[in-house]
């Protein structure tokens, strides 16, 4: 995957965690975001310690873009998205790991001529907000 099509700082990250949208399959996890720039996608790889040691972390990263890379075509512009290794996803094979990843990517709606799913997330509701109605908060 070329060198501008990445996300690399840390801010980027945190801002697509925050503010983002997530969807997911049991073998991923994709964060995504709308960027006000225009131009191409750019795409972060997310690999657990608990997924195994750095060549099994990495292998899944090289896997996981090159997919990424030739089907870059289908993927909507202008957003910024982080796809999360899942540990089903190391017993995969290649067209598997690839069938999957797109079918994350389409129930987000990040690829041409699909649609979101509307059972998605958005990062800012499930994260840091609880509801005021919980047990030992009544009376305070």
């Amino acid at each position: 995957m070329h060198r501008k099509l990445r996300l690399r700082k840390r801010e980027d990250f945190n801002v697509i965690y925050r503010y983002g949208r997530s969807f997911a399959n049991s073998q991923f996890v994709v964060y995504w975001r709308k960027r006000s720039q225009t131009g191409s996608f750019r795409m972060g790889v997310s690999a657990s310690s608990k997924l195994g040691n750095a060549v099994v972390r990495n292998r899944l990263r090289r896997m996981v873009k090159e997919i990424i890379r030739l089907n870059a075509s289908k993927l909507l512009e202008d957003t910024d998205l982080i796809l999360i290794v899942r540990k089903p996803a190391l017993s995969l094979p290649y067209k598997q790991m690839e069938g999957s990843i797109l079918h994350v990517l389409r129930k987000a709606g990040l690829l041409k001529g699909s649609t979101p799913n509307t059972g998605g997330s958005t990062a800012s509701s499930s994260r840091g907000s609880r509801p005021n109605n919980r047990k030992g908060n009544q009376g305070k």
